[in-house]
């Protein structure tokens, strides 16, 4: 490891954290995936942190600070090092700076406040943006023979055209809610996929694209994580987004403000639109797919923070459900339940006892509530679907169950104060949720 010379260096002086050697350091992470990495290494990160957070104090610094962005690469880097690796590291969630509108604790740290939603909704969409467009950039990159990184298991022309086609469909909506004047299509994936890239990256920051590429530490050298990863992140995405509406439907409801149907419509097309991601995922190889996931062992889907908010902010959970391994594997979500706050269930029962929603007010609040919850139960269904065709009986990560607790949960209620007509139970025509 030639850079180690490097990196004692900047060690030795405690150097501009903005002159980190950062493309080493992610380059031999890449090169050998972040489980294969030699102690030294580790054991010379780890002592860089701690000098690191001793000069600098771990809570200075704001969003763009390089103290705390080194602090935060670290954090990730070191996950398994630490005996702390879960699935907000492995998708180096903390790099990514989900945006969100709330001031609570929940939403961070990692999280990047906006003081206004529309604002919130727009950088919620870039950051989507960038994450399914780089994925398909790797694709082409590595279909040209341009890049040594993940090289095991690269997938076939016909599979790298279909992602281009499914990776370009998945990102228009966002494309669209961005400007509506813009278009992205071709007959081709592959050149629509190109300019998707060029767009994503027209208007990026330094800081921006600093952290999605530092945001890329996989576990192996398999092609295909790099694609996991990034449909991962992007639905990371896409449900912190919906924790935003579900607040704002909640707060709307508390105050008798007529938004919270449009919160709640949002947040339907929010999940609806998301679908495509669905079948970019289903493109993986599934002997890549359970090459790469020997070495995840310790993080699962389940921690996700984002998914259980969303749930808790649709009615709260029961004791069970708080009991189980599936809250106590995000306790900041459980403490913030179990502090009382509000769920889109309870303020909708007492807007209406209160008489601030009556009328057509509250029957079209109720019917988004129902449409929501059928994308929520669609999305839940095809979540099973893919993790069954990818794990089979195997048990998941993160010390799991695996499919038969997808299988459990699918049909969990989403709201009980209005009755909904769920999707039938037969296997949908298209990935996002119901039938077309």
């Amino acid at each position: 490891m030639p850079f180690v010379r490097e990196l004692t260096s900047w060690r030795s002086g405690l150097s501009d954290p903005g002159d980190f050697p950062y493309s080493a350091v992610l380059g031999e992470f890449q090169r050998v995936g972040k489980h294969f990495v030699e102690k030294e290494l580790l054991a010379l990160l780890d002592d860089i942190r701690t000098r690191v957070v001793a000069a600098a104090g771990r809570a200075a610094g704001g969003p763009t600070d390089p103290h705390r962005l080194l602090r935060d690469f670290l954090d990730v880097a070191l996950d398994k090092w630490d005996g702390r690796y879960d699935y907000r590291s492995y998708l180096a969630l903390p790099l990514l700076r989900l945006p969100c509108t709330a001031d609570d604790p929940v939403a961070g740290p990692g999280n990047t406040p906006q003081t206004d939603p529309a604002d919130a909704r727009r950088e919620s969409d870039r950051l989507l943006l960038r994450l399914v467009a780089d994925a398909l950039d790797f694709e082409l990159t590595a279909a040209a023979g341009a890049t040594t990184l993940l090289p095991e298991q690269r997938p076939g022309a016909e599979t790298v055209a279909k992602r281009l086609r499914l990776g370009v469909r998945a990102a228009l909506p966002a494309v669209s809610r961005l400007d509506p004047t813009r278009t992205v299509d071709d007959p081709e994936p592959a050149d629509a996929a190109a300019p998707l890239h060029a767009l994503a990256a027209a208007d990026v920051t330094d800081d921006e694209e600093r952290r999605l590429r530092l945001s890329m530490l996989p576990v192996y050298r398999s092609h295909d994580e790099y694609l996991f990863v990034r449909v991962l992140q992007a639905y990371e995405c896409v449900f912190a987004g919906l924790a935003d509406e579900l607040r704002g439907t909640v707060a709307a409801l508390t105050t008798g403000d007529p938004a919270a149907a449009d919160r709640l419509a949002y947040a339907r097309d929010l999940l609806a639109t998301a679908g495509p991601l669905f079948s970019l995922l289903a493109t993986m190889q599934p002997e890549s797919f359970r090459t790469f996931r020997e070495y995840t062992e310790g993080a699962s889907a389940i921690q996700s923070r984002s998914y259980k908010l969303v749930e808790s902010l649709c009615r709260t959970p029961e004791g069970s459900r708080l009991d189980s391994a599936a809250y106590r594997s995000v306790p900041e979500v459980r403490e913030w339940v179990l502090a009382g706050h509000p769920s889109v269930d309870a303020a909708h029962r007492a807007a209406v006892r209160a008489g601030r929603l009556a009328g057509a007010d509250r029957d079209r609040v109720e019917r988004e509530m129902r449409a929501f919850a059928d994308a929520v139960l669609g999305w839940r269904r095809t979540h099973h679907r893919l993790a069954v065709r990818m794990l089979g009986a195997r048990p998941g990560t993160g010390y799991t169950e695996g499919t038969p607790y997808l299988a459990a949960v699918r049909s969990t209620p989403v709201f009980t104060a209005v009755g909904h007509d769920p999707c039938p139970a037969a296997p949908p025509t298209n990935t996002g949720g119901c039938p077309a």
